[in-house]
């Protein structure tokens, strides 16, 4: 079992503090960025930043649904971690300004299955999930 990470980024033409609030924002804006890969989302404790707890179900593939149950600290200005009660899942959201705007990096990082399931998780997985954030991030960019 190693450790398994999707990676995707985009640059929003906004201010990185604007672009910063609305990633931060899980009850109001959140929900208007998820793709249809997001079931059931719904925020159970505060709504923005740090102390934020949310739960929905992340439909991966046809067969492959997630259970998450997240909390959210915010380690530095700018960074978001969701860590999911569920399984060693944690995903890091970071914003920060570049010359066109905003940078948006969203990485998730997990452990992976052993033997076989294991490799092909490791060989398909990121770009799966890379393909459902970078649609969340062009929904960000739409409401930005």
């Amino acid at each position: 079992m190693g450790k398994v990470t999707a990676i995707a980024e985009r640059t929003i033409e906004a201010p990185a503090d604007k672009v910063r609030a609305l990633v931060a924002d899980y009850a109001e804006t959140r929900p208007k960025l998820l793709t249809e890969h997001y079931r059931d989302y719904e925020v159970t404790e505060g709504g923005v930043g740090a102390g934020t707890k949310a739960s929905w179900k992340l439909q991966a593939t046809s067969k492959r649904v997630r259970d998450v149950a997240a909390t959210v600290s915010e380690p530095s200005e700018g960074t978001l971690v969701e860590t999911d009660a569920n399984s060693s899942m944690v995903t890091t959201w970071t914003v920060r300004e570049v010359p066109d705007g905003s940078l948006v990096r969203i990485e998730t990082t997990w452990d992976g299955a052993g033997g076989i399931g294991g490799f092909f998780e490791k060989a398909f997985a990121p770009g799966g999930l890379k393909r459902i954030y970078e649609g969340v991030l062009g929904k960000l960019a739409e409401v930005v």
